[in-house]
């Protein structure tokens, strides 16, 4: 349970119709595997002791006291095991009967929660045998059970004391599929993760609804939930079950079983969901309607399974990637288009180096301009060769301007940067920062200048991987009159320019060959001189891996996560690609550049959010310019 993972499941097991006492043992089975693979929290299906499709045997004293007697064989086995558990079964208080979940743990009967909304309509028939929980009210009932005593209540949340921020709230079935949820109650009172006990029969398209149902809720309650489904064993007289089994976390399906009985497990990440709930400053919290039942688990370490994707910021689908690059093309391109009706730009000027950045914002604001129905030669692309410029980047973004549409402007900076060097006394052969930054602010100097000339707007090219890590010059590429890539890490950056290389491929080969070429090119500012011909200066050489800044970005911003759930995050996602001390290495490059460079985001021009992830220090970020590091350093020194 470090780091806040702690593994659940939900289970479907074979059953035999009113066979309370073999299905007290199959349930028992998947407890036993469970149990070997480190489950905490397991839910069983509605009514599993007995079955869902007892129909009127549910009014049969044998029957009710089978399920009973079938509670307690459970408790007693399961009294040395270290899992909060929940089965179904009916309970008979005074003469009414209620379609409950057992909350068990180390052979204690926690509590009953009551169904609270009884279908009866279509196949459902539950209001011939039960009574809906709110007959109870508010306190529900005390009463002897299973051997022992325990509380009848739909208003009970079980809180573990080893483990603060888990919370359990139980529902049942058709309690998801009401209007007014009683989770959503239960989140309200603090519930982290939401069991839900259910017996749902199995219709064409009806999982994709009951996903849909899934994935809006606990997004939508900033929660865990497990749909544990009946399945194999119910009656087939008139309907089919497919256990259909879930698991969610704030509206991602993380596992997910159908037509199989056995355990459907994953790992719920309790400080992902505080963060967002205290993030949410429309998330309200009212406990005064329910009774806490106090419960405990051994701590211990987490084995994950569940998926962490390399790129966090990249959907992992083709389908899902194309897609989503033309909705964060558009996003941007409409944010642009917007500022140039604005300001009633004549012309937009951006500096072209044939690189990644550069090629994107080219990309964009050519959209722009179609959404405004204006020419494209209205596009001022100027390329500014220096000392560390190579032919294939000159080349590729000549090319690149002329085949996107634009007017191509080529002005050689060297001789400026050399009269400005001799008048700073800088050396041609001290290759320092001075040399590196010089060149960049020329540059600036010059695109700012040619905006005013042609009553123009200059187009920012830097994107967020670079803002997160300072790696602008300050003045100089960091600054610009709108900053369309803003938003776009350096991972999505890629996928971007090849999407926009694979969209061209029909009707201009010549694009996308260049296209292709600038994703080839190794990223680089060029304000070094070559080798040989050769880029001599490769950014990832320099402050590492975007692969790994991107990941440490989205998981330290967006989630709020410590160095050491970083790291292990990372470990576990990259471990394939980056060893340990890799990994370690570049994470502590991060956080000592992310807190040392937030002056630089200080003072950032405008420009569009696309994503969940954006640095702007009047949106989503606000940080002071002289925060220390240290704290998120010691805690990266405590893992060597």
């Amino acid at each position: 349970m470090r780091d806040g993972f702690i593994k659940i499941a939900a289970g479907t097991p074979a059953l035999n119709v009113a066979d309370c006492a073999f299905n007290a043992r199959s349930c028992l089975d998947l407890i036993r595997q469970g149990e070997a693979q480190g489950i905490k929290v397991l839910c069983l299906p509605e009514l599993c002791l007995t079955g869902y499709t007892c129909g009127d045997l549910f009014l049969q004293d044998t029957l009710l006291q089978g399920a009973e007697d079938a509670l307690a064989y459970l408790l007693a086995e399961t009294a040395g095991t270290d899992m909060l558990l929940v089965v179904g079964l009916p309970v008979r208080y005074r003469c009414k009967l209620f379609n409950c979940a057992a909350v068990l743990c180390r052979g204690r009967l926690l509590g009953l929660v009551p169904k609270l909304n009884l279908p009866n309509y279509t196949e459902f028939y539950e209001a011939r045998w039960f009574s809906s929980g709110r007959e109870l009210g508010e306190a529900g009932v005390s009463l002897p059970f299973a051997g022992q005593s325990t509380t009848l209540s739909p208003n009970l949340l079980f809180s573990c004391e080893s483990l603060p921020g888990l919370i359990v709230g139980v529902e049942i079935c058709e309690d998801l599929w009401v209007a007014d949820t009683p989770s959503t109650r239960l989140a309200l009172g603090g519930a982290t993760l939401i069991l839900n006990p259910s017996a749902s029969d199995e219709t064409v398209c009806k999982d994709a609804y009951r996903r849909t149902l899934l994935t809006a809720t606990s997004g939508r309650l900033v929660c865990g939930y497990v749909y544990a489904d009946a399945g194999w064993g119910e009656s087939s007289t008139d309907l089919i079950y497919a256990g259909h089994s879930m698991v969610a976390e704030n509206g991602v399906i993380l596992a997910e079983r159908r037509f199989e009985t056995g355990l459907t497990l994953s790992e719920l990440d309790l400080q992902k969901l505080a963060h967002e709930r205290q993030r949410m400053s429309t998330y309200p919290a009212d406990s005064a309607h329910f009774t806490t039942v106090p419960f405990s688990l051994n701590w211990e370490e987490t084995v994950l399974t569940r998926p962490v994707p390399k790129n966090p910021f990249v959907p992992a689908g083709h389908g899902d990637r194309a897609a989503r690059c033309q909705e964060i093309l558009t996003l941007a391109a409409l944010g642009l288009k917007k500022r140039l009706a604005h300001t009633g730009a004549r012309t937009a000027v951006v500096g072209l180096s044939g690189g990644l950045d550069s090629t994107l914002a080219l990309l964009i604001t050519a959209r722009a301009f179609d959404l405004l129905g204006r020419d494209r030669k209205d596009i001022l692309a100027v390329t500014m060769p220096c000392f560390g410029t190579t032919s294939r980047t000159k080349s590729n973004a000549e090319v690149l301007a002329e085949r996107v549409g634009a007017a191509l402007k080529i002005i050689d900076i060297g001789p400026a940067v050399q009269v400005h060097f001799r008048d700073i006394d800088q050396a041609m052969d001290d290759f320092s920062v001075t040399f590196e930054n010089g060149q960049a602010r020329e540059r600036t100097q010059v695109l700012m200048d040619l905006a005013n000339q042609t009553g123009g707007l200059v187009i920012g090219t830097g994107d967020l991987s670079e803002l997160a890590l300072g790696w602008a010059t300050y003045n100089g590429d960091h600054m610009s009159m709108y900053a369309v890539n803003a938003g776009i890490p350096k991972t999505l950056v890629r996928h971007l320019v090849a999407y926009a290389a694979d969209e061209a491929q029909a009707r201009d080969g010549r694009l996308t060959a260049v296209l292709r070429d600038i994703l080839d090119t190794p990223v680089s500012p060029e304000l070094l001189p070559p080798k040989e011909g050769e880029i001599a200066q490769k950014t990832e050489d320099l402050v590492g891996p975007y692969e790994l800044h991107d990941f440490f970005l989205y998981y330290a911003v967006r989630w709020g996560f410590s160095p050491r759930k970083v790291y292990r995050l990372a470990r576990y996602a990259l471990e394939d690609t980056y060893d340990r001390t890799t990994i370690l290495k570049w994470l502590k490059n991060f956080c000592r550049r992310f807190f040392a460079q937030q002056f630089k985001r200080s003072c950032l021009p405008d420009g569009p959010k696309v994503g969940s992830v954006t640095l702007s220090p009047r949106g989503d970020w606000r940080m002071p310019s002289d925060a220390s590091a240290a704290l998120w350093l010691a805690e990266l020194e405590g893992l060597e």
